[in-house]
């Protein structure tokens, strides 16, 4: 079957590799269907690694996914607690948690020290044909739901986990920064959770007007001074909660500049550098609660549900869709944002 394979830096390409090979008891089979390109993916394709983790041999990227059942192994069951069956259409989240640690029994399973993540090495990903994949980490999806907000759904999962970690009031006020699929939908989530004013901050023009669309007050980072128009809006207060869901890099003083006394601030994003730029004293004199995010936890049911609900729009969030061969421009498209990228679907099987 083809896969894209990430081989080092900015060298990504479609090969031959073996098929999947037999289901074992609790997995399925899948045909993909499609696939997200993400920001994370995006870091291992432009350094060669995500944080600390790098790769030496040839990995299969891809961990927002959805696709078809074809095979069910003996006693599989889904993330919904039911049998699963041949033809059913799952989103697949991607973490596989231990669920036997300290950690996971504390309900933390998005912290599991010995958890296995599709995309990430060693675990190939979804960017082919065909894989096998555990059933628990399969949630069956309506018609409703197309293949790329399918995909999307892990997409919605980060950005609920994000929300739960802010601790989000009713008229709570909440500044964006990065207005990317991940940023949006934090936002869009906010205005839903009844936070108002919402504010957003990004470069890129599309993402600004995307960011207005969804109900935030958004300006572009590189034509005016960020943290001076958010206090003049503020009357010199700040927000209540600040989500960072861009690059983690000169953006979390910013954040931490932007949070009243007291507020809080949530990091999504993941810095290429693997590390973290804030002034101390900022956040000290403040006495920000600073919230680290890792993933999500618990969260594709309340995903579909949104979805399936229309309480959040997906579909508006795809910018692209390729196929598997165009994979390797694709990425480097997205790496360099052009076209007005927003988000790239890869679509697998045919629609």
């Amino acid at each position: 079957m083809k896969a894209a394979r990430l081989h080092g830096a900015h060298d990504i390409r479609v090969d031959t590799v073996s098929d999947p090979g037999v289901v074992g008891p609790g997995d399925v089979l899948i045909r993909v269907g499609a696939v997200g390109i993400c920001g994370s993916d995006l870091h291992m394709y432009v350094d060669g690694r995500i944080g600390d983790t790098t790769f030496d041999s040839p990995l299969i990227l891809g961990h927002e996914f959805m696709g078809e059942i074809l095979a069910v192994g003996d006693g599989a069951v889904g993330g919904h607690h039911q049998p699963l069956s041949v033809g059913q259409r799952v989103a697949v989240d991607p973490a596989t948690p231990c669920m036997r640690c300290e950690v996971c029994e504390m309900g933390h399973p998005n912290l599991c020290p010995n958890h296995t993540f599709y995309g990430v090495y060693p675990t190939h990903g979804a960017l082919c044909e065909c894989m096998i994949v555990h059933g628990h980490n399969c949630f069956p999806i309506p018609d409703s739901i197309s293949d790329g907000a399918g995909t999307l759904l892990e997409t919605l999962g980060v950005a609920i986990h994000a929300v739960d970690l802010g601790h989000l009031r009713v008229a709570d006020s909440v500044a964006v920064i990065g207005c990317g699929p991940v940023g949006l939908l934090i936002l869009r989530l906010a205005k839903l959770a009844g936070s108002t004013p919402v504010y957003a901050f990004d470069k890129l023009p599309w993402r600004i007007e995307k960011a207005r669309e969804s109900g935030a007050t958004a300006w572009n980072v590189d034509e005016v001074d960020p943290v001076a128009v958010l206090h003049e809006a503020t009357g010199g207060r700040g927000v209540d909660v600040v989500f960072e869901a861009a690059w983690a890099d000169h953006s979390v003083q910013m954040a931490a500049d932007m949070a009243r006394v007291g507020g809080r601030l949530v990091l999504v994003g993941i810095p290429g550098d693997d590390q973290l730029h804030m002034r101390h004293g900022t956040a000290r004199r403040k006495g920000l609660s600073i919230i680290m995010a890792r993933r999500m936890k618990h969260t594709y049911p309340r995903a579909i549900k949104l979805a399936t609900s229309s309480a959040i729009e997906l579909d508006d969030l795809v910018s692209h869709h390729v196929t598997l061969d165009d994979v390797p421009r694709a990425f480097e498209m997205n790496s360099r944002y052009e076209d007005n990228v927003l988000k790239i679907i890869v679509d697998i099987a045919p629609a």
